[in-house]
């Protein structure tokens, strides 16, 4: 007769989190294993939506200073070094995420930018949200819940002997030789050949990225370990990765200003985001073995939610227009000289900047 309620309370104890098991997912020994984890995808995602809201500050900054009649520098405003300082927190926070989480769990959240930017530039510039934007929000939102709750569970806590042991190991040295390869091969079409293509400039800053996160993650966890007391800093192999991390990124950030420069944000976001994510899981799983003890539902629900944040950021900036400054108009009744009082837009990609295209039209209208 006590069989039935004591297997009850036993069930209970598993689903639940009971005082006796802590086998579920409420329980204190799962959020004990898991909270390290989870403090870093908090940080992660909180600074990137640091970033966005930064972004949208900076942005809304200069379209301020274009409307003014006497603009000053940027750099006197201080509005626009306060969004400075929120995107030098916002990176700070993701650098320190990766001491904290996977590479391949933090690398993906770089959608809450993105998402948080569709939101935020309502408040800054006024825009309208978008049914994409919705759309595009919800699939990004639930991309992102399942690539925290399918994610892989691996210690964080990275010594400089592991990295060096991982620096050596040959699955690394095999994929650093393709990748310097395909990286060689890409810059030859580049510089040689003059092909700047998209997919040709941001598989480079993919490339480079996939560097920069190794030893991101690598420096981010020697220091978290230092400050509890575990010294890494002493380590050869600590300065190593982060000359490794400065130069990849240098080069990362020199390639994705061309792409920036020949091509519209609208295009280079989501293609971007869909690259440098791809280039970061895999990496992640060579250098770190993230996926090595994974089941494969753990699998599949891991890259569906990956799959779900990349329709949901292509979803976002699909369609959407470039904003540019307001360049104010010519007054021609205050020229000297002139008796015209049109008004004259000037295009800076006319060969009659700030005149008439049509020279017939300007003697008409003096006559």
């Amino acid at each position: 007769m006590i069989i039935l309620p004591v297997l009850e309370w036993a069930s209970w104890n598993v689903s639940f989190g009971g005082p006796d098991t802590g086998s579920g997912h409420l329980s204190g020994p799962w959020y004990h294993t898991h909270k390290t984890q989870l403090f870093g995808v908090l940080l992660a995602a909180a600074s990137n939506f640091l970033i966005s809201v930064s972004l949208n500050i900076q942005k809304c900054t200069h379209l301020r200073l274009a409307c003014q009649t006497e603009p000053k520098s940027y750099y006197m405003s201080k509005r626009w070094w306060c969004a400075t300082t929120l995107l030098g927190l916002g990176e700070v926070g993701n650098f320190t995420a990766y001491g904290f989480a996977p590479i391949a769990l933090i690398a993906p959240l770089g959608c809450v930018s993105v998402i948080g930017n569709a939101f935020i530039s309502v408040l800054f510039l006024k825009k309208t949200i978008r049914t994409a934007d919705i759309l595009g929000g919800t699939l990004s939102v639930t991309g992102t819940y399942l690539l925290v709750t399918f994610a892989p569970n691996v210690p964080q806590e990275i010594t400089a002997r592991q990295v060096q042991n991982y620096l050596v190991r040959w699955p690394f040295l095999v994929y650093s030789i393709f990748e310097i390869i395909i990286f060689c091969i890409l810059l030859y079409f580049y510089k040689r050949k003059a092909v700047k293509h998209i997919v040709v400039l941001l598989m480079m800053v993919a490339l480079l990225a996939s560097l920069t996160v190794v030893a991101v993650k690598a420096v981010a966890s020697m220091i978290t370990l230092s400050v509890k007391g575990k010294m890494q800093l002493t380590y050869p192999v600590f300065y190593i990765m982060i000359v490794l991390m400065t130069s990849s990124c240098a080069f990362q950030v020199k390639f994705l200003n061309q792409a920036m420069h020949l091509y519209e944000v609208t295009a280079v976001m989501p293609i971007n985001f869909v690259f440098f994510t791809t280039s970061a899981i895999i990496s992640g799983v060579i250098f770190y073995r993230e996926f090595q003890s994974v089941a494969f539902l753990s699998l599949f629900m891991f890259l569906f939610g990956c799959l779900l944040s990349f329709l949901g950021v292509f979803v976002i900036a699909r369609n959407k227009k470039e904003e540019h400054l307001q360049v104010p108009f010519i007054d021609c009744g205050h020229i000297p000289g002139q008796n015209l009082t049109g008004k004259i837009q000037p295009d800076s990609h006319s060969s009659y900047y700030g005149t008439l295209n049509n020279e017939d039209n300007l003697v008409k209208s003096q006559g």
